[in-house]
């Protein structure tokens, strides 16, 4: 495999199950978003990936960040690119070994990896039909130069109010940017910082159980 993973199997059994593939932030593991998993939907494969960049003490990242660049951050966008191929072959593998739906497959990423997930459904038109993207936003940078007129994938996006680690305008920017190419998307936003409320986690869960 591409990169390294951990699972929850479906606790409804079927031949071809709905795949739901986590992500994680900057900094983080394998583990934290596989926290939500025993609260999800019982039909799911769900997989959580992790980062092929290691920062130590059990975290990683999907591209290097440089806080000391002159606007705040700088984004490696090498790396990025390099994190996003890795993704998308990724869930090829895991839509062969495990025989899942393929038109059932859903990419939930939180800041980092929702960066990511974002500019996956991209670059990679249709790889995945949902998208449930937590607080992160649409970068500009790391878009193709043309968006393929074929997507047809769903987006859920969210972000919290009061967000010290990426802005709430940049997430909001996302909205009219999905509307202007016709793509079915929902935005909210929870009076939280960078994180998940739980009122956000139950909203999410309820547009996934729609799309199954």
């Amino acid at each position: 495999m591409s990169l390294d993973y951990i699972t929850r199997e479906p606790k409804i059994k079927t031949e071809n199950p709905p795949l739901l593939i986590l992500l994680h932030g900057y900094g983080s593991n394998m583990e934290d978003l596989f926290s939500f998993s025993e609260e999800l939907p019982d039909e799911l494969l769900i997989i959580s990936a992790e980062a092929p960049y290691q920062m130590g003490f059990g975290s990683y990242a999907w591209y290097a960040i440089n806080f000391d660049d002159i606007k705040g951050k700088f984004s490696d966008l090498e790396q990025a690119k390099t994190s996003l191929d890795k993704i998308a072959l990724f869930i090829d593998e895991i839509k062969t070994k495990y025989q899942t739906d393929p038109t059932k497959t859903f990419l939930l990423g939180f800041s980092q990896g929702a960066i990511l997930s974002y500019s996956l459904s991209f670059f990679y038109p249709n790889k995945v039909q949902n998208v449930i993207a937590l607080s992160g936003y649409i970068n500009t940078e790391l878009l193709p130069k043309e968006i393929s007129k074929e997507i047809k994938t769903n987006y859920y996006c969210s972000h919290g109010s009061v967000d010290q680690v990426l802005p709430v305008e940049w997430a909001r920017n996302s909205k009219p940017f999905l509307d202007k190419l016709g793509l079915n998307n929902t935005y909210s936003e929870y009076p939280v910082g960078h994180g998940v409320a739980p009122q956000n986690f139950y909203s999410f869960k309820a547009w996934i159980e729609e799309k199954i």
